[in-house]
C-alpha cells in the first residue's frame, strides 16, 4: 500500500467512527501532529505505529489493510426475500 493510500485510509477509518484527529492522537497514545501528517501523507507510519494507530480506531491491521467491503448486517437476507414479502417489510418499516 503507498503513503498516499495509507492517509486515505487512515482517514476514512477515523471519519467513519467520527473521530477527530486529536482524539485518535488520544486513542493510539501519539501526537495530533502525527495523526495530521500522516492523512496528509507527509508521513509514513512504522508497523509498531500502525499497530497504536489501529488500537485506537477498535481494528486489527490485518481489517486496516483489509479491501473486502463487507455488507451491511442482513443486507444478504434481502435478495431472499419475495417480492410480498418485501412490500410487507416496506409497509412495516414505513409504519415505524
Amino acid at each position: 500500500m503507498e503513503r498516499e493510500e495509507v492517509a486515505k485510509r487512515i482517514r476514512e477509518l477515523r471519519e467513519e467512527r467520527k473521530l477527530k484527529q486529536n482524539a485518535l492522537a488520544n486513542l493510539a497514545g501519539v501526537s495530533p501532529t502525527y495523526i495530521y501528517q500522516l492523512e496528509r501523507g507527509e508521513k509514513s507510519p512504522t508497523i509498531e505505529y500502525l499497530d497504536h494507530i489501529c488500537w485506537g480506531l477498535g481494528i486489527t491491521i490485518e481489517e486496516f489493510f483489509s479491501t473486502k467491503k463487507e455488507p451491511p448486517q442482513g443486507t444478504d437476507r434481502l435478495a431472499e426475500l419475495t417480492p410480498e414479502q418485501k412490500e410487507l417489510l416496506n409497509r412495516f418499516l414505513n409504519s415505524l
